[in-house]
């Protein structure tokens, strides 16, 4: 039934007003009326509903965030905990979540849960927003009964994703503005400062320095072939994207990433820490450790990694060892991974070794872009010194040379 809001006053002139779920406007006017109060306006709100939802044209560019569903799942163990039903906290989610795209996929997800499907196949209806981990996780959660706490554990790794993501993006922010800013104030100054100069120049037939012939080659190019230039950048963008989709593309471009100095340590240990906390967890949610490696090869973004992590599975299902599996590749995991989880392995504790392993790299990541950021900020000074002096020197020295002229 639709809601409304509703204005009423009775004989004495008392107003009352709310919300109230009615057939129709007729329905509502006579409760209302048997309760003494006469209707004076009334206003229909769509209300989102499992099964019934209306959220108009979806914008097809929206995603849903990491920490969308970090709530998501927090909210949702709350509720099953507090004994709330699968399928009734599924319908007060929807009412919740502001993203409409997530709030029609949770409105799909509840609908499926109420014609008898598991939340977890529910879920794997959806790849693009809840990843194989994710269902997984769900999954072993609802075979073993202890839905609540792997939802809880869940949303902590979400989280602690989330955080090591958002550390790396804002690290990566101010660097990536001045590049950009400097790239375009000089295409700018070539194509509209340095064409100015130039008549200058020629008017006064003087001897130009070579960065400053080099400067107006330079300039003169990129005025008479703008459009050359902006297709020259979309091919190559399309041709190294092509590359790296292509599996012996992306190998050469993840090895050189791993081979860049101070990059390449950040990535293997943003890469660590992300495989020994989502281990730890979907060891501590009860999933096998030949299933675990092969969801979180997925997850990881380095190639390299996820190999090593497949080929340690294959290893692992034949009887070796998760420390001896990953002491084959020297250059991915330090030795001190392969100590600490022999270690876990001889006690029994591997997925508390795991997630301490994890916190660690994670404290490593911290202070490695900390130490990036201290690096690269007097980097950038000098290289906007350098080219601030370049355009100076190429500028002012034929300006001298003129004025000496005269």
């Amino acid at each position: 039934m639709p809601t409304y809001n509703y204005t009423a006053k009775n004989i004495k002139g008392e107003k009352k007003e709310g919300e109230i779920e009615a057939k129709d406007e007729h329905s509502l006017a006579k409760v209302l009326r048997e309760e003494g109060y006469i209707l004076t306006s009334i206003k229909k709100e769509q209300k989102k509903k499992i099964g019934d939802i209306s959220l108009g044209r979806l914008n097809p560019f929206a995603k849903v965030s990491l920490i969308e569903k970090v709530l998501f799942v927090r909210h949702l163990g709350v509720m099953v905990k507090a004994g709330v039903s699968l399928p009734k906290a599924l319908d007060i989610l929807v009412l919740q979540i502001k993203n409409e795209k997530f709030s029609k996929i949770i409105s799909e997800v509840g609908k499926n849960v109420n014609q008898g499907l598991s939340l977890s196949e529910s879920l794997s209806k959806h790849p693009k927003v809840f990843s194989k981990l994710f269902v997984n996780m769900i999954k072993v959660g609802e075979t073993s009964g202890n839905l609540e706490e792997v939802l809880f554990l869940l949303a902590g790794q979400l989280k602690k994703d989330h955080e090591l993501i958002s550390k790396v993006k804002g690290a990566m922010i101010y660097p990536s503005v001045i590049i950009c800013a400097m790239v375009g104030i000089g295409m700018m100054m070539m194509v509209f400062v340095i064409p100015k100069l130039v008549s200058v120049f020629d008017a006064f037939e003087t001897e130009l320095p070579f960065t400053t012939k080099m400067l107006i080659w330079v300039s003169s190019f990129f005025s008479e072939n703008i459009f050359v230039v902006i297709g020259l950048i979309a091919a190559l963008t399309i041709v190294f994207k092509i590359i790296s989709t292509r599996s012996s593309g992306n190998k050469f471009f993840h090895f050189l990433v791993l081979r860049l100095p101070a990059v390449g340590a950040l990535v293997m240990k943003i890469n660590i820490a992300r495989f020994a906390r989502t281990l730890g967890s979907l060891l501590a949610s009860g999933v096998t450790i030949v299933q675990s490696l092969d969801i979180i090869s997925e997850t990881l973004t380095n190639v390299h990694y996820t190999q090593s992590l497949k080929n340690a599975s294959k290893q692992i299902s034949k009887g070796v060892e998760l420390n001896k599996a990953l002491g084959e590749y020297e250059k991915l995991y330090p030795v001190l991974v392969s100590q600490m989880i022999a270690v876990g392995e001889e006690t029994g504790t591997l997925s508390d070794i795991l997630i301490q392993l994890a916190e660690f790299y994670e404290s490593e990541v911290d202070a490695t872009l900390n130490n990036l950021s201290a690096i690269i900020e007097p980097a950038l000074m000098l290289v906007i010194g350098g080219a601030v002096g370049f355009f100076a020197v190429s500028i002012i020295q034929p300006m001298y040379s003129i004025m000496g002229g005269v």
